[in-house]
Formats: structure tokens, sequence, C-alpha cells
């Protein structure tokens, strides 16, 4: 199982044939290295059980008054009992890949990650209303819905503040704006397609974060992150640099794991900002995450979490004779 092959092999080469386990891949994430190295560790763990499937080679459908997928042959398949989907931010709908997790969870398929907890971080706000409903630690932030941007602005933006859209990817679509009237200044130039947040500057984080990975309820790595001089976002998209430091923030590790809990991830990337006196307050939370290679507990860590699913469901199958 490999997902370097021809872009023409996908779920049309199921061919029918019932994987337990499905690797979901939305589009853009097909050919990645992380998908690569994902993709041959299942293979390893689970052989024929499991199998790379893309969005785009599915086909939905309402039959006879049932559930049904199907591949681009037209031969229908059984769903797996259970599903790891990666979605790639900028470019999941949710009329498109959302749609399919949705179907997939109602023909009864197991998500590694539920589709309501991956809504969840392709919006923001949406997390963040989570965290503070769950009593977490989030910065104060603002955000509008059908209200003009120039009229958010003067009404609910702090000053200074991180703009962020609402739906954005390795730290494209933020900035700080140091005052309301650097704001008010650009406002006519930024999109109008979507809403933004204006979130409070936590200046004592400044260009440095921690990023702790979540699987299974458990902190398998953590890294701090630094910003280039004179950026203040610490993606390592944009020139930032990674740290490894598992183990060293408990505090932090601790924070991300109930992060993860409270959305509903069991797998997920938690960015926390540094506050003084040594604690963390949450940034945001990503379902869809990605790391390097210097951190080689990730990979095992998932693959252990869908076998424990796997297992789980063998053991209520009913006995054949």
């Amino acid at each position: 199982m490999s997902v370097a092959d021809d872009e023409s092999t996908g779920a049309g080469c199921l061919g029918g044939r019932a994987a337990e386990f499905w690797f979901v891949l939305g589009a853009g994430l097909r050919g990645r290295e992380l998908t690569g190295r994902l993709a041959e560790a299942f293979s390893a763990e689970f052989g024929d059980r499991c199998a790379v499937v893309c969005s785009k080679d599915l086909l939905m459908a309402v039959r006879g008054g049932r559930l049904a997928l199907f591949d681009l042959d037209g031969c229908e398949l059984a769903p797996p009992k259970l599903a790891y989907a990666r979605v790639w931010t900028p470019a999941v709908r949710t009329d498109r890949e959302i749609t399919l997790l949705r179907h997939l969870e109602a023909m009864e398929t197991v998500l590694l990650n539920p589709v309501d907890a991956v809504l969840a971080c392709l919006n923001k706000f949406w997390h963040l209303q989570q965290l503070a409903l769950a009593g977490l630690p989030v910065p104060d932030t603002w955000t509008h819905a059908d209200a003009p941007l120039a009229d958010a602005i003067h009404a609910g933006a702090p000053q200074p503040c991180v703009v962020k859209a609402v739906q954005g990817h390795r730290g494209e679509q933020v900035f700080l704006a140091p005052h309301k009237a650097m704001l008010q200044g650009i406002q006519g130039s930024l999109s109008q397609d979507g809403p933004y947040l204006f979130q409070e500057y936590l200046e004592y984080s400044c260009g440095r974060d921690l990023r702790v990975i979540v699987v299974d309820g458990q902190a398998v790595a953590a890294q701090v992150r630094t910003a280039p001089e004179g950026e203040f976002r610490s993606n390592l998209a944009l020139g930032g640099t990674g740290r490894v430091c598992t183990g060293l923030y408990p505090q932090g590790e601790d924070l991300a794991v109930r992060a993860a809990e409270a959305l509903g991830l069991r797998v997920a990337g938690v960015d926390l900002l540094f506050t003084p006196g040594g604690g963390f307050t949450l940034c945001e939370v990503n379902a869809n995450v990605g790391w390097r290679a210097w951190m080689p507990g990730v990979t095992p860590a998932i693959v252990s979490a869908c076998r424990t699913r796997l297992d789980a469901a063998a053991q209520k199958e009913p006995a054949v004779w």
C-alpha cells in the first residue's frame, strides 16, 4: 500500500474488497511525505486489512432507502470498521470531504477523529467556543457574523491584537495589528470572503509557542517553536525553528490533553502560548496535525490507537459457526 503510486490508484482498485481500516485522504494530501510515512506504517502493521482511499475516488448514495458506497467502477464497497481521515485545511469543504465523513459515520464506521471534532477545528472560533465552555484558558477573542468588517473593528478589536481569518493554515492570513487605527486603515484591503478573529496579543509569548501532539489522550511529542528574527508567528512553514521538548513542560502537555479531550479529538496538534509565571493559554487546536521526522513517537502512537479500535471491533463481532 503506497500513496506514491499513480494518481489513478485509489478506491477504484478495491474492487469491492472489504478492508477493515481506511486511511482516508482529502484533496491535496496524496503524495506528501507525511502521508507516505503513515501509509507505510499502516501497511506494515495491518497489511491487507488496510487500504489508502482518496476522497475523490468514492461515490456516496442513498439507494433503496439505505446508505451505500461505491468506487468509480461502480462496485459497491463495504464501509470500513475504522477510518483515520486527513483533510487539508485550505481545501476542505463541508459539501465534499465532510459529507463523506458524515456518510461513513452514518454507516457505523468509527472515525479516529469524529467528524464534529474535525469541523470544530476548521473554524478557529468554533473550537475556542468549546474550549472556553470546558473551562480551559483561551485568549480574549472577538469575531463577527454579518457585521461589516469596519464595524467589527470599531466595536470589538483589542489594541494591539492578532488578526486571523477564521479558517487558516500554517500562519497564513495572520498578522499583528499594533493599534485600531492601523486596522481601520487597511480593512478595505482585507478579503471579505469570511469573518476574522481579533485576538488579544500576548507579548510574553511573542515569537514562540509550544506545539503538543496528543494521541489517544497522551502527549506523545512536544516542541517549542521559535519565529525568525522580526517575525511574531512561529510556524515552521514560515521559517520558524523547532526544539523537541517532550516531557519538559508537563503543565502545557496536560493542558493540551484536556483541550483535545474537550474537542473529542483522538489525534490533535495543540498550540499553546506561554504566560508569565510558567503557565500556558491555548492558542488553537488542529485536527490535521503535521509533524517532522524528529518526532518518531507520533506515527507508532497513531498506529497503536488504530490497532486498539480494530481489536475492540473484532471482539464485538459475533462468532461464525
